[in-house]
């Protein structure tokens, strides 16, 4: 089947403005033209795409398929003109990374701001989300790189390289002061309230395989979606919880945390930066993805 770019390139502005009048408008056209061409595409796809209605067109499942890959791709044409129209791609262009909210805090914060002073230029679009999730997206092409914080079982086309190394420590709040007085024992966990990540992330995985090694049954009795939430909840008393050590350095410095020392090491964990062998990256990707690898 013979691709007219064209067709998709008027399937993406119908389905973004989800109004013909308003693509049309858009695209310098004509509304009979639109439809004529939406038309075509229906046909030549044999499905049909929108459902018109009073107020506009919405898409048919066919269509939410279809436009979850043209939107990947036109995404990355106007990113890809962007780039080679300026007169320094080297200077500017658009990165879109994914990364966990962990590896935000201890490793690309810093790094961003050095990077973003001596480039201004590069547009850089961070999508936080859980390891899993954003790995998703990776193969999915939406990202042109992720960082992210195993463990976590990478797909074949998938490379990793680590970046960080840090440690994690039982915390809580100052109620819970009174279990510093000697290495807390990990079977007890049952005895207090958890404050954990939420199933579905790499974190919940992590520490789930690391208690059934140690013979201890234990769901978090509260779970969140970042670890950064975790620390008030855990300030407020709320549970005792595995948090990233230098995250919480400044509450423990201030004494609005207590280290709980644990009978057991609880083990080193890494910040990886994950990229898809397959699929090349644009200018400012490729220059940013070699940044944070040199600042390991």
């Amino acid at each position: 089947m013979d691709i007219n770019f064209e067709y998709y390139k008027v399937f993406y502005y119908v389905a973004k403005y989800g109004n013909i009048t308003k693509a049309a408008a858009a695209l310098g056209s004509s509304q009979p033209n639109v439809t004529r061409v939406m038309k075509l595409l229906e046909t030549q796809l044999n499905c049909r795409l929108f459902i018109r209605g009073a107020r506009g067109v919405s898409l048919t499942n066919e269509g939410e398929q279809l436009f979850s890959h043209v939107e990947i791709a036109y995404r990355h044409l106007l990113n890809a003109q962007e780039e080679l129209c300026r007169q320094d791609s080297l200077k500017c262009g658009t990165v879109e990374i994914g990364a966990t909210e962990t590896a935000i805090h201890l490793f690309l914060l810093n790094l961003l701001c050095d990077f973003k002073a001596e480039y201004p230029a590069v547009r850089i679009k961070i999508h936080n989300h859980s390891t899993p999730e954003t790995v998703k997206y990776l193969v999915e092409g939406r990202l042109d790189f992720a960082v992210i914080t195993p463990p976590y079982e990478m797909p074949k086309m998938v490379s990793c390289v680590k970046v960080l190394d840090y440690e994690e420590i039982l915390a809580g709040g100052v109620q819970y002061r009174h279990l510093c007085r000697e290495p807390f024992k990990l079977r007890d966990l049952a005895r207090h309230s958890w404050i954990g990540l939420g199933r579905g992330s790499a974190t919940y995985e992590h520490y789930k395989h690391f208690l059934i090694e140690h013979k201890v049954d234990k769901d978090p009795d509260m779970e969140v979606a970042t670890s950064s939430l975790m620390l008030p909840l855990i300030e407020h008393n709320l549970g005792i919880g595995f948090v990233p050590e230098r995250m919480a350095r400044p509450l423990l410095e201030e004494g609005r945390l207590v280290q709980i020392p644990a009978d057991i090491r609880i083990p080193q964990r890494s910040i990886q930066i994950a990229s898809d062998k397959g699929r090349g990256r644009g200018i400012a990707a490729e220059m940013f993805y070699k940044y944070l690898k040199g600042n390991r």
